[in-house]
């Protein structure tokens, strides 16, 4: 089949990245590019380190507020399947590029593949949850990475071509993991750029921290009281900070210097990967790294109201804080946790990109 790929952020590149190799080997994949992330430390790198084939489209959409970006994105996507003629289209996860897609798509009746789908949070405020519902409901198939997810699904009344053929980013951990052993301690922290000063490289033990989600860093208070937080922790904090986010950290830098905090440009992948393993904590709003360490067996302190990933809080793998610094700093402190929650396999086996292409049939 002719198949149109739509990515545009960062968890999505690592995600197609395991799908294509596979992918590609039975059926001809057209990659197209949103722009929706467009900094080059959150999308060229991917596509440079994970062996992404070069995007046939790149839309250069950039950012704007969810209306005008979703719209730009789907006269975009829509000229490209006109053009292309694909057979089905395939979607990940929850972002306003994949709303874009999913709409633009049915519009024309091209079959949809939804990988991720499922995934709920039950917030109904939240963007990306807008996003995955409205996917799911409009999908020709839905790829679910868990028996929980193909249970939202059922209660939802979507029950036909719904798989679980789990989590496509756990493929992504076992294949680029060992990648990451490559090199040592002296290589990754000769790649780390700081943004507003230069220090000596993490030589110990180190909490590692992503803020991305408007709940957190949208107010300059509620990113300060984070921020005052993670610098009382025992060890340093590493914190590659998210391109829309970086003035206000640089404003609260220069007024209250985090002297415990490591405010450094967003990794690659495969660094991220490696700072993850190593970290004593991680501390993060991100849904994909909130897995990548329970895969990695590090335990997270997920500051959100609550997670999709319900299946990592057993045994406190991860446990949820409050915006706040005490809370912050009494999880990260005073968790204790069940290390045998680690040896289970809610996820699948590693081969999700496999079973997808061999369910992919018109």
């Amino acid at each position: 089949m002719k198949i149109v790929t739509i990515v545009g952020a960062r968890p999505q590149f690592i995600k197609a990245a395991s799908l294509s190799r596979v992918l590609r080997i039975k059926h001809e994949e057209i990659l197209v590019h949103t722009g929706q992330h467009y900094d080059a430390n959150m999308s060229e790198i991917f596509f440079t380190e994970l062996d992404i084939p070069k995007p046939d489209h790149n839309l250069g959409v950039g950012s704007a507020s969810h209306a005008r970006q979703t719209a730009a994105m789907m006269i975009g996507i829509e000229d490209v399947l006109l053009s292309e003629k694909p057979d089905a289209v395939i979607l990940f996860g929850d972002t306003n590029s994949t709303l874009a897609g999913a709409i633009a798509t049915g519009k024309l009746n091209i079959p949809i593949a939804h990988i991720e789908a499922g995934v709920r949070l039950f917030l109904p405020d939240v963007p990306e949850e807008q996003n995955r519902v409205l996917t799911n409901h409009l999908a020709t198939w839905n790829f679910a990475p868990s028996e929980t997810a193909v249970e939202h699904l059922r209660n939802e009344g979507i029950t036909k071509n719904v798989y679980n053929v789990g989590d496509i980013m756990y493929e992504g951990i076992l294949y680029y993991g060992k990648k990451s052993e490559k090199y040592g301690h002296d290589y990754y922290s000769g790649r780390i750029k700081y943004l507003f000063d230069i220090r000596k490289s993490l030589s110990g033990k180190y909490y590692l921290t992503t803020l991305h989600k408007p709940d957190n860093t949208a107010k300059k208070d509620t990113l300060k009281t984070i921020l005052d937080g993670l610098n009382t922790l025992e060890y340093p904090v590493l914190f590659p900070v998210h391109p829309r986010i970086k003035d206000f950290v640089k404003e609260l830098y220069t007024d209250y210097n985090y002297d415990n905090i490591h405010f450094v440009e967003p990794l690659g992948y495969i660094d991220m990967i490696y700072y993850t393993k190593n970290a004593v904590k991680i501390i993060t709003d991100s849904g994909g790294l909130h897995k990548e360490a329970f895969w990695l067996k590090v335990p997270c302190v997920f500051i959100f109201r609550e997670t999709p990933w319900v299946e990592t809080l057993i045994g406190n793998c991860s446990v949820l804080a409050s915006p706040n610094a005490s809370d912050i700093v009494d999880k990260v402190n005073n968790t204790v946790i069940d290390y045998s929650c680690y040896n289970k396999t809610y996820y699948g086996d590693g081969t999700t990109g496999k079973q997808i292409v061999d369910l992919l049939v018109i």
